[in-house]
């Protein structure tokens, strides 16, 4: 019993601290030193997005060079979408977490298989897909819905 109220205590603190922020000088001097530009708006920013950015943060600095090089790249090419663009991303990652667990995989599974493909038939697969009425396009975005959503039996 009293391991399961320190459990229950355990949570709640967790959860109670959950949402709350982070504090400019709680940041570690490198992660102060990276977000610089975000000091003087630092205390307005929402708590969660306090959090995410400091994790951001903690993640960024762990990085060895290359991995920096291509978060740099993603970001970027992040900011320069507009807005409803990155809305129709954002709204497609929530349904993409929604799916089970075994659907996210194969769905993973499918995107790899996709991207070993060499570029000029990734690119000719693009090319037929666009120029089917839109119709059939529906038919194939379906199809592969579909599959996506079948566990796949690999050896």
């Amino acid at each position: 019993m009293t391991r399961q109220l320190a459990l229950v205590s355990l949570l709640l603190v967790s959860f109670a601290a959950r949402g709350q922020g982070v504090a400019w000088e709680d940041l570690s001097a490198a992660e102060q030193r990276l977000l610089a530009g975000q000091e003087g708006a630092w205390a307005e920013l929402a708590p969660d997005r306090q959090e995410r950015i400091a994790l951001g943060a903690r993640r960024y600095l762990e990085m060895n060079a290359r991995e920096r090089v291509a978060a740099q790249d993603r970001f970027e090419r992040w900011r320069a979408l507009d807005e409803p663009r990155r809305t129709v991303i954002r709204d497609r990652y929530q349904l993409y977490l929604r799916l089970p667990a075994d659907q996210r995989q194969s769905l993973r599974q499918l995107y790899r298989d996709f991207n070993r493909m060499p570029p000029e038939r990734r690119d000719q697969l693009r090319r037929e897909f666009r120029n089917l009425p839109r119709d059939q396009r529906q038919g194939v975005q379906d199809r592969l819905r579909d599959r996506r959503l079948q566990p796949r039996n690999r050896p």
